[in-house]
């Protein structure tokens, strides 16, 4: 797998470290982005794709036959 070196401020990082409980910035970035990846596609998978937001919407009124 290829590496990417990213750029963080040193204070982004230490959240990133406390909150995910790594022990070091790269692990702490490495289990955020793949849990991101996991929920996305969890969501997606639950509420639909992005054409499915048309049924969200409210149906126009219909003309009243008589």
């Amino acid at each position: 797998m290829a590496k990417v070196t990213i750029t963080l401020d040193a204070d982004l990082a230490l959240e990133v470290m406390m909150r995910a409980g790594a022990p070091s910035p790269q692990d702490a970035v490495e289990l955020v982005l793949r849990d991101y990846l996991s929920t996305d596609r969890r969501t997606i998978a639950r509420t639909g794709g992005t054409r499915d937001g048309e049924r969200l919407l409210p149906k126009p009124p219909t003309a009243e036959e008589g």
